[in-house]
């Protein structure tokens, strides 16, 4: 995530939890979410997994799911270092 090479995750949750444009505490940075697309399970694929960084779809799978939800999203995001300011009011 901070070089940039994974910029996007599988989430499965109940309602989104993130917001478009809102930034969120990652390690010395933040994650800025730059779209928010609820897709169905079917497009979640092993292609996908790699995607996002994970070895397989079971991998993604397990890190996705988040409690009883059952609405798939794809969260796009970038790394926003630390040397960037944060707004105020910040998400984290």
């Amino acid at each position: 995530m901070r070089s940039g090479e994974i910029t996007r995750t599988v989430r499965i949750w109940q309602s989104p939890r993130v917001r478009v444009g809102a930034r969120y505490r990652l390690l010395d940075g933040w994650i800025q979410v730059t779209r928010l697309q609820e897709i169905d399970l079917a497009d979640v694929t092993e292609a996908l997994a790699r995607e996002t960084g994970f070895d397989g779809l079971a991998a993604l799978m397990e890190t996705a799911r988040h409690g009883r939800g059952e609405r798939v999203f794809l969260v796009d995001f970038v790394f926003v270092a630390p040397s960037a300011p944060a707004p105020s009011g910040i998400d984290e």
